[in-house]
């Protein structure tokens, strides 16, 4: 499982010219579902990202989490994030997570991160949306559950 964690001003997702989510500070999340992934590499996975301590305190250090500044999370499905590109210039794509098995899983993630987070906004799985963000910072951190 791949989560690109963006700690963000603002975000949001437009599916078809409709806005489905929208948030102030917090982070944008991209989630690529691996073949191999589970209920729980995504526990382990949430875990450490609604911990990350990636705001700044009073002293400028990276030392606060979402809960302590009150962020929010927009959580989008992205599979490219399991792109092959070592043979050729078209990616492959067969290590991503099957699509039915990867759309319950990034609902478990959805479901599960509104247990820790007030405000959980998301894209649509598979739907062709358009993400808009101010990356503060810029922050970007890459969680892989093969290197947790």
């Amino acid at each position: 499982m791949r989560f690109v964690i963006q700690r963000v001003m603002h975000s949001k997702v437009t599916i078809n010219g409709e806005v489905r989510g929208q948030i102030g500070k917090g982070f944008m999340v991209l989630i690529g579902v691996g073949e191999e992934d589970t209920v729980e590499i995504a526990n382990k996975m949430i875990h450490k990202m609604v911990n990350m301590r990636i705001f700044e305190d009073e002293n400028g250090k990276t030392n606060l989490g979402l809960k302590e500044v009150g962020g929010s999370l927009l959580l989008i499905s992205q599979f490219t994030l399991y792109a092959d590109c070592k043979r050729g210039n078209r990616p492959s794509f067969i290590r991503a997570g099957a699509p039915d098995m990867a759309e319950n899983l990034y609902k478990y993630i959805i479901a599960r991160c509104k247990e820790h987070i007030d405000i959980v906004e998301q894209g649509e799985f598979g739907a062709d949306m358009k993400v808009e963000l101010v990356n503060d910072g810029p922050f970007t951190v890459i969680l892989d559950s093969n290197e947790l």
